[in-house]
């Protein structure tokens, strides 16, 4: 007997059948269907899994694995099944179907098989391959596509978090890690994974997609797993590598802008007002302060924020930007926290250091224009000033530049912030200070208009005028001794008594010769009418010679009355 290959083009089929039929008849093979792809073809001592229906030739079916629900197992070219279907699935490629006629002398010859199979019959196999392998395989590695930096690698002992795919030879999906809305979470080399998975994760950086076909001797072997993966099955798996870390491993500090000079660095106790962006290893971002448009403040050093953030925020500068990267069990550990921070996952924080301060702090005044005086500013001393105020961290907030006049005030009268008012003590007229003051000098932990919360505040200084104060109840004071008989000098057109308008001209007259001086921060004519109110004892509108007494002299009384 002569066998001859036919190929159909219009069919696309390959057939084996006999030219010249003789006694002795061979397998007919009709590949009704062939993937596009075929990675790999059957060749002898593979082990392969397939379903078949099997038909006599009538089309009488006399068995089917589909029936039983269990694809059928077995080594090709080890006699272990039928000759026929032996010699018809060689170089048959996953997911191809056949139909394989197999001549009786191929089949169960003349013996047939009990009374199913009578003797001499020929026998049709439709057949799907699903699986093939081999004893020699080995796990198969392939990078999909890989981060250009990749600092680190999987090891053995470290700790990682995947997503993947999980789907059999014929593309039967079986499990997906994001079906689950969860990584996988897994310890590498310590026999937690099956030993494929073990083997394609090492090496992966974070970012990096590989594709990995693992031979059932690696995966769950002849038990299979579940309903998912029956036994002896070969399984590709889709692997992203979402995080990774170890045990051992410790905060990681990169610096990415430092201010020059840095004159203090942050140190346990402090209170830290910062921005930040915390992103996983991925990249993937779970939080930030800029989109509440709010700094988060916190003391540091003192277990108010996660270890990690406790240790990177440690020796930080006003201004500083530092990437801070912390394993999981220096962060929010196995658990995670809420909804967006899984369990076991790496936290990086790029962070930007608005301020900080310490509650011991007090006012840091720095000159930067010294001037020579006779006279500085104090406590009751009405002073004008121009001044910029900023954040520390260079954010302009106020100017005096913006209105018309500068800045007065009297100084220890409580009309400005305690550190402000200390930072204009002492100054000559025309000195220039750089005064920095501390929240709790300045607005407190709850701020003031554009002023946030617990913030450092940075004034530039300059004194423009000072007018020095009066003794604490004084509205005047003589700068000589004064007139020997201040009512005749008060009542200017004698006629024994003083009305306000006398007495205001007099007053002004005092000051217009710098005889006498008003206290400074008030509106004169309120100063005068308030000193003529305090000698007009009987309120009808006039000072008498009986009501006018001076300060010292009411004083003199009352401290005469409280010994009596």
């Amino acid at each position: 007997m002569r066998v001859c290959l036919v190929l159909s083009l219009w069919f696309a089929k390959w057939t084996f059948t006999v030219c010249n039929p003789g006694p002795i008849e061979d397998v007919v093979i009709d590949r009704y269907y062939v993937p596009k792809q075929c990675v790999r073809a059957v060749k002898t001592d593979d082990f392969v899994r397939y379903h078949y229906n099997g038909t006599f030739v009538d089309g009488k079916p006399f068995d089917s694995s589909h029936d039983r629900g269990v694809a059928f197992f077995v080594q090709v070219g080890r006699g272990r099944q039928i000759a026929g279907v032996d010699k018809g699935i060689m170089g048959m490629c996953v997911n191809e179907k056949r139909r394989i006629v197999v001549p009786p002398h191929l089949a169960y010859g003349s013996q047939g098989a009990g009374d199913v199979i009578k003797p001499d019959t020929t026998l049709v196999f439709d057949v799907v391959l699903l699986d093939v392998w081999n004893r020699a395989d080995r796990t198969l590695t392939r990078s999909v596509s890989r981060p250009a930096n990749c600092g680190r690698s999987v090891q053995k002992s470290d700790f990682v978090r995947f997503h993947f795919n999980g789907t059999l030879l014929d593309g039967t999906p079986f499990d997906s890690s994001y079906g689950r809305q969860q990584t996988q979470d897994s310890l590498v080399g310590e026999g937690w994974l099956i030993a494929g998975l073990e083997e394609g994760l090492q090496g992966m950086c974070v970012g990096e997609r590989r594709s990995l076909t693992v031979p059932p001797f690696n995966g769950y072997g002849e038990k299979g797993y579940g309903g998912g993966v029956p036994p002896h099955a070969t399984l590709l798996f889709d692997v992203v590598l979402e995080d990774l870390h170890n045990a051992n491993d410790d905060v990681v500090v990169e610096t990415l802008e430092i201010p020059k000079p840095c004159a203090r660095h942050s140190v346990s106790g402090d209170f830290i007002r910062y921005h930040y962006n915390g992103t996983f290893l991925n990249g993937h971002t779970f939080d930030s302060s800029y989109r509440r448009n709010q700094t988060y403040d916190t003391y540091i050093g003192l277990g108010y924020v996660i270890v990690g953030m406790d240790k990177g925020l440690q020796g930080v500068c006003a201004g500083e930007r530092r990437r801070i990267t912390m394993p999981p069990h220096l962060a929010y550990g196995e658990h995670g926290a809420g909804k967006d921070i899984p369990g076991s996952a790496v936290l990086v924080f790029d962070v930007h250091v608005v301020d900080f301060h310490n509650p011991t702090d007090s006012v840091d005044i720095q000159v930067t224009r010294k001037v020579e005086c006779n006279e500085t500013s104090a406590v009751d001393d009405f002073v004008q000033y121009h001044y910029n105020c900023s954040l520390l961290d260079g954010t302009r907030l106020f100017s005096s530049n913006d209105y018309s006049d500068p800045q007065d005030v009297t100084l220890g009268a409580d009309k400005v912030i305690d550190g402000l008012d200390e930072g204009l003590r002492g100054m000559c007229v025309g000195e220039r200070r750089t005064v920095l003051i501390p929240p709790h000098l300045g607005h407190g932990e709850k701020g003031a208009g554009d002023v946030p919360g617990s913030a450092v505040l940075v004034f530039e200084l300059e004194l423009v005028s000072l007018h020095k104060g009066l003794p604490p109840g004084y509205l005047f004071v003589w700068l000589d001794n004064g007139p020997a008989d201040l009512f005749q000098e008060l009542d200017m057109n004698h006629d024994e008594e003083v009305p306000l308008e006398e007495f205001s001209e007099f007053i002004r007259l005092q000051v217009a010769e710098g005889r006498g001086r008003l206290k400074p921060g008030v509106e004169s004519a309120v100063v005068i009418a308030d000193m003529f109110k305090n000698q007009d004892r009987n309120q009808d509108g006039r000072i008498t010679a009986d009501e006018l007494k001076l300060k010292v002299q009411e004083d003199a009384e009352r401290a005469l009355h409280e010994e009596l």
